[in-house]
């Protein structure tokens, strides 16, 4: 099985992770004094749920798939 067939078969769990990243790092940012954590976590939270569209993205520019 290669890399796609994997990361197409966890996308679900993959948008579920980075949901609850940005609500959980946006509900920090908001109760705490310094907000960059929260916001970094949001940020992560964002790039993990977006994994499988950026693999895509990139396997379709590199022409490898």
């Amino acid at each position: 099985m290669n890399l796609s067939l994997w990361i197409d078969a966890f996308s679900m769990v993959f948008n579920i992770i980075g949901m609850v990243l940005g609500v959980g790092g946006l509900l920090i940012a908001q109760r705490s004094a310094r907000r960059w954590p929260g916001y970094s976590m949001t940020a992560l939270g964002f790039l993990i749920a977006t994994l499988p569209l950026w693999y895509q993205f990139l396997t379709t520019l590199a022409g490898t798939e």
